[in-house]
């Protein structure tokens, strides 16, 4: 079905993403993924994978979100997914400014004005959290059940952790890269095994 097939291109978008964002992350020159963001793999040589990886998980969720349509006839939650995808789509398009050490031998943007690209980037986390957690929401209202309820805990655990990500972003805390793996693997998890569960009709 092409529902199914839509599903899991969505799936394995979002896999391969968390693979790039590590793989990267580890050999990637002055790059400490316990502090630094994913975001930051955009900028220095090499940031082009990262930007493709943005622009084929950011397809991957659109992808998705049709996939949840037809499979769901939900047209909410397929919204909200689309709009997470051009979300990320936009976030490889603008790049951050150096920021907090990276890339090496850059000046921090601290000493110098935010750039107008880096402005537009930055916009595009607060969407991709909120949308993604409100898709989360709307499939658990037209579910019932272990679905409901696992949807339900992803977009309260992914508010959360989104709060804790900012408060540690903005007190430049050690754990900021630690903290946003887990808000995406939390939400990261819910694509996967939702959407393999839907592709398999187990989702009822």
């Amino acid at each position: 079905m092409v529902a199914d097939a839509l599903l899991l291109f969505g799936v394995v978008t979002v896999v391969v993403f968390a693979g790039v964002v590590q793989v990267e992350g580890a050999r990637r020159p002055g790059y400490d993924a316990g502090y630094h963001t994913g975001s930051e793999l955009v900028l220095g040589p090499g940031g082009w994978i990262m930007r493709i990886n943005f622009f084929l998980v950011g397809a991957g969720l659109l992808a998705f979100a049709a996939g949840v349509r037809q499979a769901l006839d939900t047209d909410g939650a397929a919204a909200l997914l689309g709009v997470t995808g051009i979300a990320l789509i936009l976030a490889g398009s603008f790049a951050p400014d150096p920021v907090r050490g990276f890339p090496p031998d850059s000046s921090d943007r601290s000493a110098r004005p935010v750039t107008i690209a880096a402005k537009l980037h930055d916009l595009t986390g607060p969407i991709m959290t909120l949308s993604l957690s409100a898709a989360c929401l709307t499939v658990a209202a037209s579910l019932a059940g272990p679905w409901a309820v696992y949807s339900l805990a992803t977009a309260v655990v992914g508010l959360m952790m989104t709060g804790w990500l900012i408060s540690a972003y903005r007190r430049d805390a050690a754990n900021t890269g630690l903290v946003q793996r887990i808000l995406l693997a939390t939400y990261g998890l819910w694509v996967v095994v939702f959407g393999v569960s839907l592709a398999l009709g187990a989702v009822a």
